[in-house]
């Protein structure tokens, strides 16, 4: 069986699978790590939102084979370590916004906020509604209007 290396939360993980095993399936039954949730397996919920070399990316729709040995991804498990602090500030704004009923969609709603956020830094702006409705993450909630609320906070505290 061949063997797939990547960065993984900062550190290199080797697993022994197929190329074409998509990447959420190794991350969960594999590796353990079950922020990234599964919810479509067809790239349309966003429930497993993750990061790869820090822009957004959905594990389940991505082949193991097709990510290289310098590749990071950071899943939310990780994402605190990107900053140093115990959680990221968008994880602090959306407690301080009390976001999340049930949660499952969360972990996918934070890190493409983070995302999203990195992305307009990148292009030396601040986030707009335009990106807010951009966003695709479907919360069977609803908590919508509060998920906006805590990424423009969010944003002020990156």
């Amino acid at each position: 069986m061949p063997t797939q290396t990547f960065r993984l939360n900062g550190e290199t993980v080797t697993v022994d699978v197929e190329d074409d095993v998509r990447v959420l399936w190794v991350l969960r039954d594999l590796l353990g790590v079950t922020g990234p949730k599964y919810g479509c397996g067809i790239n349309v919920c966003k429930a497993c939102t993750s990061h790869v070399n820090g822009r957004a990316f959905n594990p389940c729709a991505v082949r193991v084979g097709d990510l290289g040995a310098d590749d990071e991804v950071t899943t939310i498990e990780g994402l605190p370590a990107t900053v140093g602090a115990e959680l990221h500030p968008m994880q602090e704004a959306w407690l301080e916004h009390d976001v999340a009923q049930c949660g499952y969609c969360q972990p996918g709603q934070v890190m493409a906020a983070v995302a999203l956020v990195n992305k307009a830094r990148r292009e030396d702006r601040t986030i707009t509604d335009a990106d807010l409705d951009g966003i695709r993450n479907i919360c069977r909630c609803g908590t919508y209007t509060r998920i906006r609320e805590a990424i423009v906070d969010g944003e002020s505290r990156m």
